[in-house]
């Protein structure tokens, strides 16, 4: 594998976390509704399970909550979540501008 492809394959579907909280921070999202927002949003197609282990570790971690509505479980960040999320952004945002 090229250095550029482990990047960015270590930068996406190795941490969809980062992105399922990335979209949950703008609002409740079904969970068959996340593949093809992470797809649309952040151009890679995630696997067909993978984003529902994670939500299943985010929930069980409390970065994510879930509840029925109208027969379906919908998503949401916690708190917990947004911090983890705005520890993410700062170190990536870190190490952008130490690569300059």
């Amino acid at each position: 594998m090229l250095p550029f492809d482990h990047v960015k394959k270590s930068n996406t579907k190795d941490n969809l976390w980062l992105y399922i909280l990335s979209l949950l921070k703008k609002g409740e999202i079904y969970g068959w509704e996340i593949p093809p927002l992470i797809e649309k949003n952040f151009g890679f197609k995630p696997g067909r399970i993978t984003p529902y282990r994670a939500l299943y570790r985010l929930e069980e971690d409390g970065f994510v909550k879930s509840a029925m509505k109208e027969r379906r479980r919908v998503y949401q960040i916690t708190e917990k979540g947004k911090k983890e999320l705005e520890k993410a952004k700062n170190f990536y945002q870190e190490i952008l501008d130490n690569l300059k």
